[in-house]
């Protein structure tokens, strides 16, 4: 499992259907200090909306991936460095574990499967929009959460594991449960960074810090406070 996310620390998603703050550019956003930019959302996602941030943020060194929140919006660019598809391991409607993954290779076929990886998501915010589209179960304990870590991981062939708690903090012993049950596989965690301290308490546990809300909430400084918090907590576990 050597994908490039294997090194990430950080990866800052933009939503196409939030604005930026006030007087920052797409050049500011690159500059933050994050290893990956993830451009996706839930809502009112068009294609026009993902190719305007893909051409925006093309134009600087910086890798690049969609993720898609339905086969509707994916966007072929030459400037995309792969795709990141969610598949909702814990959701009750069967369509966002492999429908609409079927649907894409339908309709979009044939996929250049060289740059595609999947994300198996386990979402725990119930009022999260991830959660009401995918009808997520929620209620799962540190248990639970483990033990679908392991599945992603050992039956299905996971390379990244993610801990969606989009919209508020997260329970940091459910994350730590699913760092404990994983051998390869790179944990996300997204959902409630909103400064160092967050940063550094789930990056004691996830490989990743996924950060996204706070970019176009209070902009590219606060997002640099996060960089740094999840680092010094990778450089202080290895230390």
């Amino acid at each position: 499992m050597n994908g490039p996310w294997t090194d990430w620390d950080h990866v800052l998603k933009v939503d196409p259907d939030k604005p930026l703050v006030d007087g920052e550019t797409f050049e500011d956003v690159c500059q933050t200090g994050t290893d990956a930019i993830e451009i996706g959302g839930t809502l009112d996602i068009t294609t026009e909306k993902m190719q305007e941030v893909v051409d925006a943020c093309s134009r600087y060194e910086m890798p690049l991936y969609q993720e898609p929140s339905n086969p509707a919006v994916v966007v072929e660019s030459d400037a995309l460095d792969g795709y990141l598809v969610p598949t909702v391991f814990n959701a009750e409607s069967a369509f966002w574990i492999a429908g609409a993954h079927k649907e894409w290779v339908r309709i979009d076929g044939p996929v250049n499967w060289e740059q595609t990886a999947t994300e198996a998501y386990i979402v725990l915010n119930p009022d999260a929009s991830v959660a009401e589209v995918t009808e997520a179960n929620t209620d799962q304990t540190a248990e639970d959460v483990a033990a679908f870590a392991t599945v992603a991981e050992r039956l299905f062939g996971q390379e990244i594991i993610y801990i969606e708690y989009s919209g508020t903090f997260g329970d940091p012993e459910k994350v730590a449960a699913a760092a404990a049950a994983l051998d390869e596989s790179t944990l996300f965690y997204g959902g409630g960074i909103g400064g160092y301290d967050a940063a550094y308490e789930m990056g004691v546990h996830a490989d990743t810090i996924v950060v996204g809300d706070l970019l176009h909430d209070e902009g590219v400084d606060a997002v640099s406070e996060t960089v740094a918090g999840v680092k010094d907590a990778h450089a202080d576990n290895d230390g």
